[in-house]
């Protein structure tokens, strides 16, 4: 299954991740919209919690929360394009357009919001203290103003 997603720049998206992580080659991901019952099949599955969720991050590499990613330490995860790949994420689609109307913005923007949480789970940070949480919070909103997608823009 194919599912197109013109919510979605990609291109417009990665640009903003620049000066959030520090690599001497690009970065890539894999982004899958799915439905309620595979975001709970994978939540079951991987964090034994049976119950549907709104994003899931499966990230590749451990421990570069900071740390200046070189391609020569990673030659396993580099893809056929050259990039280092980080992992992969599943938002489900009706989550983020129940949240959407929930929070009172677009679909667009939560979509973004959660594709933009898992890229940084990719990048290693959390949202565990609160102090992580803060600074979580406060790098999706930077990505997110990159793209006219923040809070108050919505």
């Amino acid at each position: 299954m194919k599912i197109e997603c013109e919510e979605l720049d990609f291109a417009a998206l990665a640009a903003a991740f620049d000066g959030e992580y520090s690599a001497d080659c690009d970065l890539s991901c894999e982004v899958v919209i799915v439905d309620e019952n595979e975001i709970r099949r994978l939540n079951s599955e991987i964090r034994k919690i049976d119950k549907v969720t709104d994003v899931l991050s499966f990230p590749s590499l451990e421990g570069i929360r900071g740390v200046r990613l070189e391609h020569k330490d990673y030659l396993d995860e580099i893809d056929e394009n050259g990039a280092l790949f980080i992992g992969s994420i599943a938002v489900c689609e009706a989550r983020a357009r129940e949240q959407a109307s929930e929070y009172g913005h677009s679909y667009a923007r939560e979509l973004n919001y959660l594709v933009t949480h898992g890229v940084f789970h990719l990048l290693g940070y959390d949202h565990m203290t609160d102090e992580d949480k803060r600074e979580m919070r406060l790098r999706e909103e930077r990505v997110l103003q990159k793209i006219n997608l923040s809070r108050d823009g919505q």
